[in-house]
């Protein structure tokens, strides 16, 4: 089973599958054809999490393709450049790109196929074409005008014969070169399979691609704080880093347990919000009540809250998940909870510790949302960016969840020679990539995820307590009315809140949407298809059946199987 946010790479994956390939085979093929049909969505230049359930290991395991801030990147730094926070866009918040080096780790450790048999769909789609999806058209028309002015390399690409119509045919010979090359100089290099995809690994992070980048970033680019600032990252950055393996974060909630990254990312607020949830009865409550929506939004206010406290990267700081994880705590903090809508961004104290909110996060808390000063409103924050995902499950249980983004094609300019763009995820404390695997009686039973920046683990958790709790089969979970809170602070620049606002599918019943408002939520009504992308595939545990669904919203997203 193969479930992906785009058509293309989720019969790329099974066409791996068809051919003797496994999930993970599958799932680096798809992610390869994910940078090029989604390039508005994710591309090399983004970043990768990856968690994996190898049936020949029998664990779970993380897969970090976060890239680092360069080595450059410092608080004084933006700060003689009279900058109060990284800019959304340009090259001053592009980290080292994690993607590359994390799908390969993927292939080498845990696939069985070559190089050439993944990258080969991705470098036909590049060269020979593709039918171009509404939503890149709609980002591509509307930094145009950037394009066109500042980023030509972009325009020479994007804009060869004008924005591109929804589903005509669109081609990136560039990328598709680039991939070609990778692919070529490695075989070139190397005859034996493992030492191929090494070699393509070096190629990427010491050879052209890296010296083309640090050539990109010396040249000073428009960015969202209206001024142009040459990058920081250079060559010796990328030749410094690679994918490397990590333990999950993970919480058993009535017998499944959830599998997440570490702190580095958000994933562990998906753990804190199913604490807070562990001694609620959600299925007396009934779905989609105004009862069940207060609820997991208030749960949801308070993790939140402590993911702009707490969070950041391990390496760095000293983050107390054990203790945020804690039932006695969760407990404590579930108390903070009434049939009111909270209007407060109340992170908790842990072990002693206060809690310590990021300036932008005291502003929000206030009410008072930032506007920033730039030079064209385009430039905003990336309003059309998103993320993707994929999920694959094969015949032996191998099962593996990856949400690859950053590197959008609106993000950054275009490198000369390279068709791709750099990500910004330096604009954030945090990453909000957030794959989900879960476990069931110590087997792989789901994988799952959803493009969607700091709704990735509201819509996830919906998802997943519509199925596990409320007993939905998976394209019921994924179909129902979505809903998530944007009372705390964004991830992204400029980091806007909108305290107390709920913002749900208008197919709720209209007498839930009026509860909800008499309690207190400043509630938005969005289109009917509107909220979530989420993908899933694994295995029943009572049949032993192999399952899948996808998104319909944009109908985009597209599960296979056989």
């Amino acid at each position: 089973m193969v479930s992906s946010t785009h058509w293309l790479a989720s019969h790329t994956g099974m066409a791996i599958l068809e051919r003797g390939g496994n999930a993970f085979d599958a799932a680096v093929a798809a992610g390869f054809v994910l940078q090029v049909v989604e390039p508005h969505l994710n591309g090399p230049g983004g970043d990768l999490p990856i968690i994996l359930w190898d049936a020949r290991r029998g664990k779970v395991e993380v897969i970090c393709g976060q890239g680092p801030a360069p080595k450059a990147a410092s608080i004084r730094h933006f700060q003689e450049l009279g900058l109060d926070d990284v800019p959304g866009t340009g090259f001053l918040g592009a980290c080292v790109p994690g993607a590359f080096g994390a799908w390969l780790m993927l292939l080498g450790e845990h696939g069985t196929m070559r190089l050439r048999d993944v990258l080969q769909y991705a470098i036909d789609y590049a060269t020979g074409g593709y039918p171009m999806v509404a939503a890149a058209t709609q980002a591509i028309a509307h930094v145009a005008p950037v394009f066109r002015s500042e980023w030509l390399e972009s325009a020479r690409i994007y804009l060869t014969n004008g924005v591109p119509e929804p589903g005509a045919t669109f081609r990136n010979p560039d990328l598709g070169r680039t991939y070609q090359r990778i692919l070529e100089e490695a075989e070139g290099a190397e005859t034996d399979r493992d030492r191929q995809i090494e070699a393509a690994r070096r190629i990427f992070y010491e050879g052209f691609v890296a010296q083309a980048i640090d050539a990109a970033c010396r040249v000073p680019a428009i960015d969202s704080s209206g001024e142009r600032h040459a990058g920081l990252l250079t060559a010796a950055d990328l030749a410094g880093w690679r994918a490397r393996y990590e333990p999950s974060a993970h919480f058993t909630y009535q017998k499944a347990t959830v599998h997440k990254t570490a702190p580095w990312g958000q994933g562990p607020v998906f753990l804190q919000q199913l604490a807070l949830l562990q001694e609620v009865d959600l299925k007396a409550m009934g779905f989609l009540s105004a009862d069940h929506i207060h609820i997991v939004i208030e749960s949801a206010k308070l993790a939140f809250a402590d993911r702009e406290a707490w969070y950041g990267d391990p390496d760095f700081t000293d983050v107390p998940l054990a203790a945020l994880l804690d039932m006695g705590y969760a407990s404590q903090r579930r108390q903070l909870t009434n049939d009111r809508a909270s209007l407060e961004l109340r992170p908790g104290s842990v072990n002693g510790r206060q809690a310590v909110l990021p300036r932008f996060a005291h502003q929000a808390s206030a009410g008072r949302e930032r506007t920033p000063s730039v030079g064209d409103p385009t430039l905003l924050a990336n309003p059309l960016g998103d993320t993707c995902h994929v999920a694959v499950i094969d015949r032996a249980g191998n099962l593996v969840a990856a949400t690859p983004s950053g590197g959008w094609l609106q993000s950054s300019p275009v490198i000369r020679g390279l068709g791709f763009g750099l990500g910004t995820r330096a604009q954030m404390p945090r990453t909000t990539l957030s794959p989900n695997l879960v476990l069931r009686g110590g087997e792989p039973w789901l994988a799952f995820g959803t493009p969607g920046g700091d709704q990735q683990d509201q819509w996830s958790l919906n998802f997943f307590l519509a199925h596990a709790v409320f007993g939905l089969n998976l394209q019921e979970a994924i179909d129902a009315p979505m809903f998530h809170s944007s009372h705390f602070p964004s991830s992204f620049y400029p980091h806007e809140s909108h305290p107390g606002r709920l913002q749900v599918e208008n197919r709720l019943a209209p007498e839930t949407v009026k509860e909800l408002r008499d309690r207190g939520h400043d509630l938005v009504l969005d289109g009917p298809w509107s909220l979530g992308r989420l993908c899933v595939a694994g295995k029943d545990p009572k049949t032993g059946q192999l399952m899948a669904a996808a998104n319909p919203r944009g109908m985009q997203g597209y599960a296979v199987g056989r």
